[in-house]
């Protein structure tokens, strides 16, 4: 639109000129072709092609694309130039926008002024040609040259016309034998072009210059290359970053930041010069840009990939194409980087001299060159750069001396460029190919889900626990909404922020993940370790080595780090962690344990798994700690647990007014007994504690906590070989009892199982076990022995062995739900 009307204003304008022009933008979506398209529409296009023209000929054209091919592309372009004037076309295109600058100019425009070209004498032609013709022509025959001794030579050419001159005292010659000599070279370079087919430097036409490429010269950076071509070299660089150092764009439309940038530098020492080095110019802002786009189509998506790329091109030497070289070592300096590029991309100019009839002011004969020097850009009349892969074109930008090119001669310059490409893509998959694997010292980014409350608990107040977690490690930590992307230097600080952020926040836990945890605590039955952002799992005895272990503390103690791995969760929820599974052991046997996974933290998920929890047994009673540590074995069972039998337990201890419900809908039943077992959650307090699930399932979780606020977490396993010692034919002359039918009154025989310090563990039948105690308290313990543990209550102690049969009734339940137990006398 801006091009457009500049053309009109100037139409209207008294400034003499070749005009009008058009301008259109042509996109492409599902392989149709579009016209001018939306802001909206170019995201889901992969051509973005800007042409103008006059009413035959090319004057520009600009391309971003994805890979299209150049049939497609030679199509876009008769779209948007169309050859016949009275087409089906002419309505739509580029041309359109001609007619009506014409008849506006034609009503309101101002006159033209008259100008007189500044024109060079016949006469001084002549004579500079005479001087200087034939060592010119020497000059540009002798392949040998290079681009600075090629210069000075030319140089040194023009010094001697102008003595020459200056002793036949030629004023007017002198003030123009600049301009002179460079017509001279001109016509020289182009007669030799078009009708000898030989270029300054002795290639053929379609010949690229000779090629040289290194991958990852510089091996202390992320990523690096250097790329020769001819005199042309360029150094690249790639750094990777954060999605907090993408750009920020100050743009109404489009995006507002952006992941990928190239910056393209042209220091003044590349072609021999001593300058200031000031800010970016137009020209290096305009091949920086050409370049970035040609590389952008082959970068991975940003869910696959989601670094900030940055690469510095540092132009060496210059001999043209420095542009098209920047997209090569580019190209090689993602690979070097370890960044999964679709395929190379790589670039070349094709430049054009032509020969025009005076008469029609048409081309009549010409000349395309692949790879052009310097030398030739300057006097050729056209750098057509193309860069792309070998499926396709990723960026154009012509740049032409002449007042238009004609299409035909822009399509078949495609082909040209295409077979260049292809010679240049063959050297650079020689010497890297594939995206090289990143070692430790890469730089390391991962991208982690947490809520926000817990994001808010890691950044602290005014970010000073993320920033002291900065300084310790020396990652950096990138908040944005539920998400935290972490960014190392290499994979030891990686681990050591993630060691930090699973300490404070927690993350999800499995069935054989190895986790590293500090023992806060030691008891005779094992030790209770705190890890995975302050969650407790427990470190049974016999889970500490693979010798036998008379006593915990001759393996771990308090404050000491330790190495454990998760072998599952028992029937109420508590995480099991195994010493000895980190520990290799010759020749034993690989257990396959069931992959499953317990609620993480990043859901706001808590555990708790602290020392067993009992309930006080009155002011002048303490806390009984070793009461079930002799008589609950534990056994490493993972192994033989079927994923697909995780349930909740068949067995639950109910409050009395929960077992008068269940009693209005069942009776007393008789439960058989199971030797599998099923993990789940049981209720405690009201609350539940999590349950293992595998990869997908839904978490459950919430921490159980006891009414004096003691986290009720450690449950073993119970001896399941001394209850199978019952026969069959003592089972059937006792009374049977399930958990559901147990309620106030109920009377049933026990069997004492085991004779302990403080009273009597009870074999109730139907898989449960009571107490009996000594002493008129209450003790809870959380121990589970194949079903629930019942407690009896005794005002006196008597001597009892095992085996000896009770009558015995309950009498009451306990805060807990657990029903309390008395002798009673049936007679």
């Amino acid at each position: 639109m801006a091009a457009n009307a500049t053309s009109a204003a100037l139409m209207l304008s008294d400034i003499p000129w070749g005009g009008p022009i058009g301008m259109i933008r042509i996109g492409r979506i599902s392989g149709q072709f579009i016209v001018n398209p939306t802001m909206d529409e170019l995201c889901f296009s992969d051509l973005n092609l800007v042409y103008a023209c006059t009413k035959d000929k090319t004057l520009m054209m600009d391309v971003q694309a994805r890979g299209i091919s150049e049939k497609d592309l030679e199509a876009g372009l008769r779209l948007a130039h169309p050859e016949m004037l009275d087409c089906d076309y002419l309505t739509i295109q580029a041309v359109k926008y001609l007619e009506p600058q014409i008849r506006l100019a034609a009503k309101a425009g101002k006159g033209k002024k008259d100008y007189k070209l500044s024109m060079l004498s016949d006469r001084t032609l002549e004579r500079v040609r005479e001087l200087a013709e034939a060592p010119i022509e020497a000059v540009f025959s002798d392949p040998t040259y290079g681009k600075f001794e090629r210069g000075g030579a030319l140089d040194n050419i023009t010094q001697d016309v102008k003595k020459v001159l200056e002793e036949e005292c030629d004023g007017e010659s002198l003030n123009v034998l600049s301009k002179t000599v460079d017509t001279v070279r001109k016509q020289v370079v182009r007669r030799r072009i078009i009708s000898e087919g030989l270029r300054v430097d002795g290639r053929r036409l379609d010949e690229v210059r000779p090629l040289y490429c290194e991958a990852g010269n510089l091996p202390q950076l992320h990523g690096s290359s250097l790329f020769s071509r001819g005199d042309t070299q360029v150094l690249c660089t790639v750094t990777l970053g954060s999605p907090a150092d993408a750009q920020r764009l100050d743009s109404i439309v489009g995006s507002s930041s952006k992941r990928f940038m190239l910056h393209y530098s042209f220091p003044p020492f590349c072609i021999n010069e001593v300058g200031k080095r000031g800010g970016l110019n137009r020209r290096e802002v305009g091949h920086g840009t050409l370049a970035e786009k040609a590389l952008l189509a082959v970068l991975p998506p940003e869910d696959d990939f989601p670094y900030v790329v940055r690469i510095n091109s540092e132009v060496m030497a210059s001999d043209g194409s420095t542009s098209m070289a920047t997209v090569c070592g580019g190209s090689m300096a993602l690979m070097d980087a370890g960044i999964s590029l679709r395929e190379h991309v790589a670039g070349v100019s094709v430049g054009l001299v032509s020969e025009v009839d005076p008469s029609t002011g048409k081309i009549k004969d010409y000349r395309i060159l692949t790879d052009i020097l310097g030398l030739e850009d300057h006097l050729g009349d056209m750098d057509f750069k193309i860069a792309g892969t070998r499926k396709g074109v990723t960026a154009i930008q012509l740049d032409i001396k002449p007042a238009g090119i004609p299409l035909d001669i822009i399509c078949e310059s495609l082909e040209h460029a295409r077979k260049g490409r292809i010679q240049i893509l063959d050297q650079m998959e020689k010497e890297i190919n594939a995206p090289r694997d990143q070692d430790d010292n890469s730089p390391q980014l991962a991208t982690l889900k947490y809520s926000n409350d817990l994001l808010r608990r890691l950044v602290g107040p005014l970010g000073a626990l993320k920033r002291k977690i900065e300084e310790e490690t020396g990652g950096r930590l990138s908040v944005s909404d539920g998400t935290l992307s972490i960014v190392a230097k290499n994979k030891a600080i990686m681990e050591k922020v993630k060691e930090k952020i699973d300490f404070l926040l927690g993350r999800e836990i499995e069935i054989g993940g190895v986790y590293k945890g500090v023992v806060t605590s030691v008891k005779e039955y094992g030790a209770f370790v705190e890890f995975n952002g302050g969650q407790q799992g427990l470190l049974h005895i016999s889970e500490l080595s693979h010798e036998p272990v008379s006593r915990p503390s001759e393996v771990v103690s308090v404050g000491q780090k330790i190495t454990a791995k998760c072998i599952g969760q028992d029937v109420r929820g508590n995480i099991k962690l195994s010493l000895k599974a980190t520990i290799p052991q010759s020749g034993s046997v690989k257990r396959n344990v069931a992959k499953a996974s317990f609620p993480s933290s990043k859901e706001e998920v808590e555990y708790s798994a602290s020392e067993e929890n009992m309930c006080n047994a009155g002011e002048k009673q303490n806390n009984i700690t070793d009461t079930l540590d002799a008589f609950l074995v534990n056994k490493n069972e993972v192994s033989d647990v079927n994923p697909s039998q995780f349930s909740v337990p068949p067995i639950l201890i109910r409050s009395a007014a929960e077992c008068d419900e269940e009693e209005k809908s069942a009776g007393l039943t008789e439960k058989s007994k199971t030797k599998s077992r099923s993990l789940g959650a049981s209720e405690a307090d009201g609350k539940s504690k999590p349950s293992l699930r595998k990869k997908g399932d839904k978490r459950l979780n919430s921490k159980s906590k006891s009414k004096d606020g003691e986290e009720i977490t450690q449950i073993l396993k119970s001896d399941t070989s001394n209850r199978s010692n019952l026969d069959d034919s003592e089972a059937e002359t006792r009374t049977t009892i399930s958990a559901k039918s147990l309620k106030l009154g109920t009377k049933v025989t026990a069997k004492v199982f085991q004779v302990r310090t403080n009273g009597l563990i009870l074999d109730l039948g139907g898989d449960i076990r009571g107490m009996y105690l000594f002493e008129s308290n209450e003790i809870l313990f959380n121990r589970v022995a194949k079903g629930p543990c019942v407690f009896m209550q005794t005002n006196g102690r008597r001597d009892f062995e095992e085996g000896d049969e009770l009558r015995v009734q309950c009498t009451r339940f306990n805060r807990k739900g657990v029903p309390v137990m008395s002798l009673v006398d049936d007679d």
